[in-house]
């Protein structure tokens, strides 16, 4: 018998009315079941999102997907003839080794669970943790993911968080903003006030209530230095920023208030005595070009 006929012969005796059968029966149980399966996953998600939050459903969608290929794998392997007590085994022997090899991982998840049941903050929220700011896009059992401002991923380990001291920039829903403004001594105060509080109740996103503030913090070494304190939903926190100081700056150009800046004096090597600089006016330059011609 040559070769062509042994390969004939053993491939009719594997492709028999059992073998098709069983395929038909493999083949129903993951055509209506991974179907199911995603829908189950959808309707989780959705349910938990709408009646907790949104990690919550995320989280419910990853048990429902994995509980659920978990449970097709044992039926497809049913179907096969297959023992689950070998590999019961052989998964509990491996549990232990990656028990032992896996203790961060295990710490993980414990505070994964932590966080999950403490809620110090949610998906979508901004949150800083250490120099880290960022929209979180999902908690997970391993890991915190962010998405910075400028468009970067960044994965954080929950027991990392749950050592670090974390802000929520967006856990209430309004936020103050704190403009610290530096006039000359020579100027009014009172003056520089009205000026600071007409900036606050004229900008589009400040609230009238809590009521905006004008502090004076101290006198600095060539400036009064004051301190405006205005409220702003969280949502608009950087609008109310930008908009703040470019407001407060264009006001104090047109009442004439000086913003003092620090100076700078030249020396020619000596202890004391600067470098001596004259301010000529036009006219003179003027006639000193005459004279030198």
């Amino acid at each position: 018998m040559d070769s062509t006929a042994v390969s004939n012969f053993a491939f009719e005796n594997i492709i028999t009315d059992e073998f098709w059968v069983l395929a038909l029966r493999v083949a129903i149980i993951l055509a209506v079941g991974f179907p199911v399966l995603f829908i189950i996953r959808r309707w989780a998600r959705s349910f938990f999102t709408k009646r907790y939050a949104s990690h919550y459903g995320m989280l419910a969608g990853k048990i429902v997907f994995y509980t659920g290929l978990t449970l097709l794998a044992i039926m497809v392997m049913g179907q096969l003839g297959l023992s689950l007590a070998p590999l019961l085994g052989a998964a509990g022997i491996l549990g232990v080794a990656l028990g032992f090899a896996s203790q961060t991982s295990v710490s993980n998840i414990i505070s994964g669970l932590f966080l999950i049941a403490e809620q110090p903050f949610k998906v979508d929220d901004i949150i800083t943790v250490g120099t880290t700011t960022g929209i979180v896009m999902s908690i997970d059992m391993l890991s915190v993911k962010l998405r910075t401002f400028d468009n970067q991923f960044v994965r954080i380990p929950n027991e990392t968080i749950i050592k670090t001291e974390v802000t929520n920039l967006t856990r209430f829903p309004i936020r103050r903003f704190d403009a610290l403004v530096s006039v000359a001594y020579k100027e009014d105060i009172g003056e520089v006030r009205e000026v600071l509080m007409q900036v606050a109740e004229k900008n589009e996103y400040t609230l009238s209530e809590p009521e905006p503030q004008v502090i004076f913090n101290a006198f600095g070494a060539s400036s009064i230095d004051l301190q405006l304190r205005v409220w702003g939903q969280s949502s608009e926190f950087l609008l109310l920023k930008n908009s703040i100081h470019e407001e407060v700056k264009r006001h104090l150009d047109e009442a004439n208030i000086e913003i003092p800046f620090p100076h700078v004096s030249l020396y020619s090597g000596e202890a004391t005595g600067a470098i001596p600089i004259e301010i000529k006016s036009e006219d003179h330059r003027e006639e000193e070009e005459k004279s030198n011609q």
